[in-house]
């Protein structure tokens, strides 16, 4: 196993032969660190946000405002985790991302790397490891406003969404989420 600054590295999770910058669908779960519930409760059926949940949905919501080449699917805040679609529509006349590593499974609790301006060096601009890291470092910054002790998950999990079908089963899973949410591998 590898280690970065003396420590060892769970290896990328990431499709290795993929560039996430690519036009596509991407299905994105993000949790909380040690999936402690901070995002308010699923009450009959409905997810019911507190001032965190509201955060999280509102940053998410703003994607499109700083990646004018995303669109967004279905969203959800649970308790403890988000779901989310997000779809990379850049047009063909945009610059191709070249030469450059994609790994983006960085811990984004620090705000990035020091020298750099918050930027990762190694990472490719308009790929979905930017996006998430930026989301999570903005909800990050104003959570923590209300609670000190905020933390995500230092990774993320993405599914690349490879046809209709496959959209439409996780448009409706993201949806149904609160409603199962006795039974979702998250609960507890």
């Amino acid at each position: 196993m590898d280690k970065f600054k003396n420590k060892y590295r769970i290896p990328s999770a990431r499709l290795q032969s993929w560039d996430y910058g690519s036009n596509g669908a991407y299905f994105i779960t993000i949790c909380t660190h040690n999936r402690e519930h901070l995002f308010g409760d699923v009450v009959d059926g409905k997810m019911q946000l507190n001032e965190l949940g509201k955060i999280a949905e509102k940053y998410w919501m703003e994607i499109p405002n700083h990646f004018p080449f995303i669109q967004l699917g279905n969203f959800v805040v649970m308790p403890n985790h988000t779901h989310g679609i997000l779809i990379i529509n850049k047009s063909p006349v945009e610059t191709p991302n070249l030469g450059v590593s994609t790994d983006t499974n960085r811990d984004t609790d620090t705000g990035g790397t020091a020298g750099t301006g918050g930027r990762n060096p190694k990472w490719k601009p308009k790929t979905i490891g930017v996006i998430i890291n930026q989301y999570k470092r903005i909800v990050t910054i104003k959570a923590r406003k209300i609670h000190a002790d905020f933390r995500w998950q230092s990774r993320f999990h993405d599914h690349i969404i490879r046809n209709a079908g496959s959209f439409e089963r996780i448009q409706n899973y993201i949806e149904q989420n609160p409603l199962k949410w006795g039974k979702d591998k998250f609960y507890g």
